[in-house]
């Protein structure tokens, strides 16, 4: 939304502080609006713009601590030129080796910083209840812990069971697979299941991968390397989220930072809605498939519905993919328990899109589903789950920039 023509020059002229502002540059600071009731919508505009132009004064900085600064050099001069063009190859070849050697830690970075933007709306919710800062991120972070070692504690033990009751049950399922009059057997005969099965554990170097018990056991301990590093990145990342912010914002030219401020925070918003609305959305498919499960007293509801839930993360394809699964195992019942849990399956994937999504996420994330499954695909393929996870809040994003800013430049020329 543009700025007023006397709001910017206002905050490039004004030497005095903002009320309510300091001149401390890294005390962390809040755009969000306080609590109350707005008189009416053109108002709470005028406020947002505002607090966006006081943001954009306090992060300006006139004159240098440390002295003047001298002239600068030229530019023209042909060592200048050589030596910042060699400098500025030797720079790139050193990024890309960096980024291609910490490709899984930044991964790792990245899912961190996403959900820190997406569990920051909870915290601003605290803040505008009265609660500082410390302590909204403090009470945020003890409530994530505790609903991680919960969750860990509850489950550990049924799944264990769970996992070893499949693991007995193995040669039955592989008896019926050569019985022909059976279920498993007659599937056996149409699609050739073993054969199929066994090359894709071939080519996804299953052999070396679960040889042993060693290799089995890398994979467990890696696996809660890697989400212990992303709780703890989450956190610290949550509490220096100011910090984050202003960094970004002062990379901007001081006469556009009160617009990026507000299409930054439009950013985070959408991001934000996204996290929450699928976790929420992931957590009611879960219950419910564990629910239905034990209704129908199909084997490992735990297992299963824990495999559904971070599955139903993953935009598009991950809820078909769980139910499909779900739906294969249900055939060690019987077929008509299969069937109805295929329907159950199709039926909530259509409530997910119609109902849930629309009532959770809202106007969160606007993005069309042609673009949805665009940005998913080119997300996962470049990044494989972490690039899914992100794609529609980047997508969202990008169509926010375009309308905001490319197309009134296309228009007006």
């Amino acid at each position: 939304m543009p700025l007023r023509d006397g709001a910017t020059e206002q905050g490039q002229g004004q030497s005095k502080e903002p009320q309510g502002q300091s001149g401390d540059p890294d005390r962390p600071f809040e755009t969000t609006q306080p609590a109350g009731e707005r008189d009416s919508p053109a108002s709470e505009k005028v406020a947002v713009e505002e607090a966006a132009e006081a943001e954009a004064r306090a992060l300006t900085r006139d004159r240098p601590e440390l002295g003047k600064p001298g002239p600068p050099l030229n530019r023209r001069s042909p060592y200048i030129v050589g030596m910042f063009g060699a400098a500025g190859v030797a720079t790139t070849y050193i990024l890309l080796e960096l980024v291609l050697r910490a490709g899984n830690v930044l991964l790792l970075i990245v899912l961190a910083l996403f959900l820190a933007i997406g569990l920051d709306p909870a915290v601003q919710w605290l803040i505008r209840r009265g609660l500082p800062r410390w302590a909204a991120v403090t009470l945020v972070s003890l409530v994530i812990v505790g609903a991680v070692l919960g969750f860990v504690a509850a489950a550990i033990p049924p799944l264990a069971a769970q996992t070893t009751q499949l693991v007995k049950e193995l040669p039955t399922y592989w008896k019926q697979l050569n019985n022909h009059s059976s279920t498993l057997g007659r599937l056996e005969a149409h699609y050739h299941l073993r054969e199929r099965v066994s090359q894709l554990f071939t080519a996804a170097g299953g052999a070396k991968l679960f040889g042993g018990l060693l290799g089995a056991g890398m994979i467990v301990v890696d696996a809660f390397v890697s989400a212990f590093t992303v709780l703890v990145l989450t956190i610290y990342l949550l509490a220096d989220m100011p910090r984050i912010r202003r960094l970004i914002y002062r990379l901007v030219p001081r006469t556009r930072r009160p617009r990026a401020i507000l299409l930054g925070d439009e950013i985070f918003g959408k991001v934000g809605g996204y996290v929450l609305g699928n976790l929420i959305t992931s957590a009611i498919i879960g219950v419910g498939t564990f629910v239905w499960l034990a209704i129908w007293h199909i084997p490992y509801p735990l297992l299963l519905s824990i495999m559904v839930a971070l599955f139903d993360l993953i935009p598009v394809i991950g809820s078909p993919l769980a139910g499909l699964i779900v739906t294969l195992v249900a055939l060690t019942i019987s077929f008509p328990v299969a069937l109805f849990t295929g329907i159950f399956y199709a039926g909530y994937k259509l409530t997910e899109d119609y109902v849930l999504v629309p009532r959770i996420m809202g106007r969160a994330v606007e993005v069309p589903a042609t673009a949805t499954v665009v940005a998913v695909l080119i997300g996962g393929t470049a990044l494989g789950l972490v690039g899914a996870l992100v794609a529609i809040p980047v997508a969202a994003g990008i169509r926010l920039l375009l309308r905001e800013v490319v197309y009134p430049r296309l228009d007006r020329t």
